[in-house]
């Protein structure tokens, strides 16, 4: 308008609604600000699936005076927002789940179904058992096979028990792999607590449903497997980086064997205070007023 139509900058500013002080002094960012947008651009340009609460939990150790305010705005103005996909509404009764209080109460389970495919082939269906602790919300396992019985579930269950001890309980589907006498045998041996949840209710083992949604989401949406080696080998690469680099939100934003870790810190060190006390209860009526 001044150069074109040869106003006043006065009348100009008057006429959009523009200061005059922000005609004159255009914004410049911050170069903490430039840094930082460009943090996380390269974030989530590698974690393409992560919204900008992730990316702020992975940046805070890096920048600890910004808050997720600051990265939200630089998040959306970059247009990195991520479309969340949808998902159908089931009608029905919603059973609540109990919490487990500690790690190995309770494992939760499940398949998920993915393929290999290779060009000018036949895809093949591969199946990924997933194994999950609900207290730590850490993957304990995730096993990768074109079939998975019953008897190959109990063989891997024992596998992971080997490192981590058997679980108080399992929450599973109604699936024959998990309904198989088997799977039953081997829940009766180890005197083990099979709880199965009802027919068409997802929502009652929505532990591992939701934990199934982020290896979809993150991992097998985001790769091409050519071979079982190479699905073998991503998916084992993302569930290590899951359980010890991924912030989860129901840990208190912090990596889920990072949670593990504290927590069996204070355990122990609770069992000690308890332990000193005991001691010093014994020992006190033996000294003399």
């Amino acid at each position: 308008m001044v150069t074109e139509h040869r106003l006043s900058e006065r009348h100009a500013c008057a006429l959009v609604g523009l200061s005059r002080d922000a005609y004159r002094h255009v914004g410049q960012a911050s170069a903490l600000n430039v840094e930082l947008r460009d943090k996380i651009i390269q974030t989530a340009h590698q974690r393409r699936r992560w919204g900008y609460r992730m990316i702020h939990d992975v940046l805070r150790p890096q920048y600890p005076n910004i808050n997720h305010k600051r990265v939200y705005r630089l998040y959306t103005a970059e247009g990195l927002s991520i479309r969340k996909r949808k998902k159908k509404k089931r009608v029905g009764v919603r059973v609540p789940l109990v919490a487990a209080t500690a790690p190995n109460q309770t494992w939760s389970m499940d398949f998920v179904i993915d393929a290999i495919a290779k060009p000018g082939a036949v895809s093949r269906r591969i199946k990924c058992l997933t194994v999950a602790d609900d207290f730590s919300h850490e993957c304990v396992d995730i096993a990768v096979d074109l079939g998975i019985g019953g008897a190959y579930v109990t063989r891997l269950l024992d596998r992971a028990a080997t490192f981590r001890g058997y679980p108080k309980e399992v929450r599973t589907d109604n699936g024959p792999e998990f309904t198989c006498r088997a799977f039953m045998t081997w829940a009766q041996k180890h005197d083990i607590k099979h709880i199965l949840i009802e027919p068409g209710s997802p929502t009652q083992n929505a532990y591992i449903e939701s934990f199934n949604g982020t290896l979809r989401d993150e991992c097998l949406d985001e790769n091409w497997f050519e071979s079982l080696e190479q699905a073998r080998r991503i998916i084992a690469t993302w569930r290590i980086d899951y359980n010890e680099n991924r912030p989860h939100s129901s840990c208190g934003r912090v990596p889920p064997a990072t949670f593990a870790a504290l927590h069996r810190q204070l355990t122990q060190d609770s069992m000690q205070d308890s332990k000193a006390e005991t001691e010093i209860s014994c020992i006190r009526p033996m000294i003399p007023s």
